[in-house]
């Protein structure tokens, strides 16, 4: 259950919507540092450790801890704490509180997570919420008192075609849809190439810190990721090649949205430098419509995001169940299916 009950009329709710490469997180992480005490919420475990490394030098280890599924550094007088959305210590009370990437909401498997977030998370001075513009809609229904600012792209994305591996310039990254498909264009391009990183989800965090550290200080020029590099990485990527334009979504095998696309093709460029995307060769071509679409950042609303009930009572597992099946307080927020938990609880 969330113990930071919602605060709206003591805690001012601020929305930052926009495409990526907005400085977004940036400002989030500049006005936490303001308060004496913060807590941001982040979509990955490798964003959450870049943040916690960049606020740690700032306030000193002592003042920082990182809290993810992965790892738990708390200091025992630490005042910002650095974590994935999952791992959110809510009951701590602080003076701030971040939540990134909300589009997330509508995630078929973590999105409830971001809705509870957006609902229920709050500092006691001041909360913002950070992500795509595609979300103004919602976060105008779930947060009627919000002040939104939309801020634009600072740098501008071009397609440039389908490429090869062999036409690979340097500082350029493939995005790719399984772990399979990572190591083999990886080892094409190290063969080739010279050098390639990797970075996984399912990778351990030193592991990926390396992989990541290998290409940030241009010890290789290239890097074959999946799609979790889209989350607000800050990688020093000019090209952003796509290795293919369908995925694996969990449930079926589907072609890529615009969104995700833009999403992911955003990491090409950042800050004031331009950056460009594509298709490698032998994929079919990006429609004309999306191409249009992610150069200009333009993508469809979000209409719908996913709901769990978070108020749960465990007098009886009877109870626990029905509160888990509580239905959504809203129309359109839509409950998560297939649930594994829930699955078992009905089946005991």
């Amino acid at each position: 259950m969330s113990s930071l009950i919602n605060l709206d009329g003591q805690s001012g709710i601020k929305a930052l919507l926009g495409p990526t490469n907005t400085g977004k997180t940036w400002r989030a992480i500049e006005r936490m540092l303001w308060y004496r005490t913060g807590m941001i919420g982040l979509p990955l475990r490798l964003l959450a450790r870049e943040v916690y490394d960049r606020v740690r030098i700032r306030v000193g280890a002592e003042n920082t801890a990182l809290i993810t599924g992965e790892e738990r550094i708390i200091p025992p007088n630490a005042r910002y704490f650095i974590c994935t959305v999952e791992s959110m210590p809510l009951s701590r009370p602080v003076a701030f509180v971040a939540i990134d990437e909300v589009q997330l909401a509508g995630h078929p498997e973590r999105g409830h997570i971001f809705t509870d977030r957006i609902l229920n998370a709050r500092g006691v001075k001041e909360t913002w919420l950070l992500g795509s513009h595609t979300m103004t809609t919602m976060v105008e229904r779930l947060t009627p008192t919000a002040e939104i600012k939309t801020h634009a792209r600072l740098s501008t994305l071009q397609h440039t075609g389908p490429r090869s591996l062999n036409s690979l310039p340097p500082r350029s990254a493939v995005v790719a849809f399984s772990a399979t498909q990572v190591y083999e264009i990886a080892e094409k391009i190290r063969r080739r190439k010279g050098g390639a990183a990797v970075v996984m989800g399912a990778l351990s965090p030193r592991a990926r810190n390396a992989q990541v550290a290998l290409y940030q200080s241009r010890e290789v020029q290239y890097l074959v990721a999946t799609d979790a590099i889209g989350m607000g990485l800050n990688l020093d990527i000019d090209h952003l090649m796509l290795a293919s334009t369908w995925k694996y979504d969990g449930r079926e095998h589907r072609p890529l949205y615009a969104a995700e696309i833009g999403q992911i093709a955003g990491r090409a460029g950042r800050y004031r430098r331009d950056g460009t995307f594509g298709t490698l060769q032998d994929n079919d071509p990006l429609p004309s419509d999306i191409i249009s679409a992610v150069e200009k950042q333009q993508f469809q609303s979000q209409q719908r995001i996913q709901y769990r009930n978070s108020t749960l009572d465990f007098q009886s597992p009877e109870a626990l169940l029905a509160s888990l099946n509580a239905p959504p307080p809203y129309r359109f927020l839509q409950s998560v299916r297939d649930a594994i938990d829930l699955q078992a609880l009905e089946v005991h």
